[in-house]
């Protein structure tokens, strides 16, 4: 049982000191994520580890009445949590007076991340919202590998699938969301 899990017992139990131990064991967990999502953030760039962290830790303790249930319910808020706030810097970024209004191809969906440019975090953002209507639960993966950077079998262990279905969930959903950030089509979720 992980420290976060065995934490969120306690706080269901009513023990008044675990709320803060809670929170105290978040912080760490997200300053984690956070460093090893921007680790490959290109240099001069104005969001660093520490604003990611405090803007997603403010947003999780405002956006949740009472406890995660579980250690995958964390996770899953954090990766909206960092992608709300990962999208919000690139929409700063990519405004017309900051040269927001290049176009830009996604040659490569595999090297696409969360610190990449502007263009890719927005492209990313806005066809994930398409594809969170054809398979949610799906797009909730793509939310923990891209915006987390949780790997494929820590991501299936957030959403309690097996790895199997992880990869050929992420193989799948990796193609729709090349084809639709690229124009190619097909993404509409039937089999014309």
């Amino acid at each position: 049982m992980s420290d976060i899990t065995r934490v969120l017992k306690a706080v269901e139990q009513g023990d008044s000191g675990a709320v803060e131990q809670f929170w105290a064991l978040v912080y760490e967990e997200l300053r984690r994520l956070a460093s090893a999502q921007l680790a490959r953030e290109q240099p001069g760039q104005t969001l660093d580890v520490t604003a990611l962290v405090h803007e997603a830790y403010l947003r999780l303790a405002v956006d949740q009445e009472h406890p995660f249930d579980n250690r995958r319910h964390f996770f899953a808020a954090a990766a909206r949590a960092m992608r709300r706030i990962l999208v919000d810097a690139a929409r700063r970024k990519g405004r017309d007076k900051r040269g927001g209004g290049r176009c830009r191809e996604f040659p490569d969906l595999d090297a696409l991340h969360a610190s990449g440019t502007p263009e890719e975090v927005l492209a990313l953002h806005e066809a994930l919202d398409r594809f969170a209507a054809v398979d949610p639960v799906l797009a909730r993966l793509v939310e923990l590998r891209f915006f987390v950077g949780l790997t494929l079998s820590q991501a299936a262990g957030c959403l309690d699938i097996s790895p199997s279905t992880a990869d050929r969930g992420w193989r799948y959903a990796r193609a729709w969301l090349y084809a639709d950030m690229t124009g190619a089509g097909g993404t509409d979720g039937s089999d014309e």
